[in-house]
């Protein structure tokens, strides 16, 4: 499959843009949680807040975006096809707690294995062609908000939302509520760098096709 460079020029004016987009989605972010936190006790923070809607919010267009660049743009189908795996599982894992209380406990594990286990077979069988595909995608700025995503979201929000941590911050003062606040805002962090991290792939697949059309 061929590649564009793999240093594609960008104009200043797109990049600051780009830039501007980003930093009022975060600023949305921050904003949004400080709202949930003020105006919606009831359900802040909760599986109903804006917190955890956003986080299904972003996973969810991160997939719509992915199976687009796969099925639409035809571009680089075993690399999106494993990060639309990924995200897909996340998404579903998500929605635990409905799922155990209006379908069946464990319900999301299941659905994960069916995500995951063809998926791996796929790119499996293709190695060659995702190897192939990688090589481009590996070294482009969305290769590093992707991992950058993930390390927030899976690594540090876990670590930084352990309960023995926020016990010794607080002391005698230790409310279940401030680690699950710090937890899940972070990790909304790491699902917003995920997005970004797939419109960027978005804009390089899409210059890739016009080059190739």
């Amino acid at each position: 499959m061929p590649h564009p460079p793999p240093h594609a020029p960008i104009s200043f004016r797109a990049a600051t843009l780009r830039t501007v987009l980003y930093v009022l989605l975060v600023g949305a972010i921050a904003q949004g949680a400080y709202l949930e936190a003020l105006y919606f006790p009831g359900i802040r923070f909760s599986e109903w807040g804006f917190t955890e809607f956003t986080q299904t919010l972003f996973l969810a267009s991160s997939c719509v975006l992915l199976l687009y660049i796969r099925q639409g743009l035809k571009v680089w189908p075993n690399v999106t096809l494993l990060m639309l795996a990924f995200l897909a599982a996340s998404l579903v894992r998500e929605q635990d707690a409905f799922l155990d209380t209006y379908v069946a406990d464990n319900t999301w594990k299941v659905l994960v294995a069916f995500i995951i286990l063809p998926s791996l077979y796929w790119v499996g069988r293709n190695r060659h062609r995702f190897l192939d595909e990688f090589t481009y995608f590996g070294n482009s700025l969305s290769f590093g908000l992707f991992m950058s995503g993930l390390l927030v979201t899976y690594v540090f929000s876990r670590l930084y939302g352990r309960q023995d941590f926020w016990r010794a911050v607080l002391e005698d003062d230790y409310v279940r509520d401030f680690k699950n606040v710090a937890e899940e805002v972070v990790e909304l962090m790491g699902y917003a760098l995920i997005l970004i991290a797939v419109i960027e792939l978005l804009i390089m697949a899409r210059r890739w096709r016009l080059a190739n059309a």
